[in-house]
């Protein structure tokens, strides 16, 4: 893309939204969303999100990322308790021109496609499948329907937490339902893994958290006695 494709052009409008997280710009071109992409790789905090010319630019507070990396922790220990290879991307870019749809997950794996992108050094979605399991943290939500962009990119299973309950996805003929395991860690419930992310924060005053590695013990173990 040409770079000066990222100048703002005369009927690009920035809305404020009622948040101290976030940012949303109207009427923006794909080369400026992808120019800004590449900006904001040494900010790996920023997440953008574009939908056909609108583009949210998210700032995640410390609650969001402290479950993004929880939640990680526990799919990537899953996966080595089931003897799973993964290829894990973290916040990569999901993105595709024809769809005019990209973001960036919270956490993303290739887990039943794994042996198709492990040695693909850069992953064009048009070439080969989505990740097979994105994560979702929705402490603020976000302005945009990402639900629908992960669907219209065609990721297969999305894990949403909200703080307190944790939802997973799976899609069907286009759009997403609500099931109660997960398809690519099949012996994984969501009120099992809400259980444990509720250890690390608990809604009630009198119990006490615990620390990340103390959870992921008790997970582990939890995860052997299941097997």
């Amino acid at each position: 893309m040409m770079r000066e494709d990222a100048s703002p052009s005369a009927t690009m409008t920035a809305t404020l939204i009622q948040s101290p997280d976030r940012v949303i710009l109207r009427n923006i071109s794909w080369p400026t969303y992808q120019a800004l992409v590449r900006d904001f790789e040494a900010e790996p905090a920023m997440r953008l999100t574009y939908d056909s010319g609108s583009l949210e630019i998210r700032m995640p507070l410390d609650p969001h990322e402290t479950y993004k990396k929880l939640l990680g922790r526990l799919i990537e220990s899953a996966t080595e308790e089931f003897g799973l290879e993964v290829r894990s991307l973290g916040s990569r870019t999901c993105d595709r021109e024809d769809l005019a749809k990209g973001l960036e997950p919270d956490q993303c794996y290739y887990i039943q496609n794994e042996a198709l992108v492990r040695d693909v050094e850069r992953i064009d979605l048009t070439q080969y499948p989505p990740p097979d399991l994105a994560v979702e943290i929705d402490i603020t939500s976000s302005s945009l329907n990402r639900l629908a962009i992960y669907a219209a990119l065609g990721v297969p299973e999305l894990w949403r937490y909200d703080g307190s309950t944790l939802i997973i996805y799976g899609l069907h003929d286009g759009e997403y339902s609500q099931q109660e395991a997960s398809s690519a860690l099949p012996s994984l419930k969501a009120a099992d893994l809400a259980r444990f992310l509720a250890l690390r924060f608990p809604q009630a005053e009198a119990a006490r958290p615990i620390g990340e590695n103390s959870l992921l013990r008790q997970f582990r173990q939890w995860l052997r006695e299941q097997a």
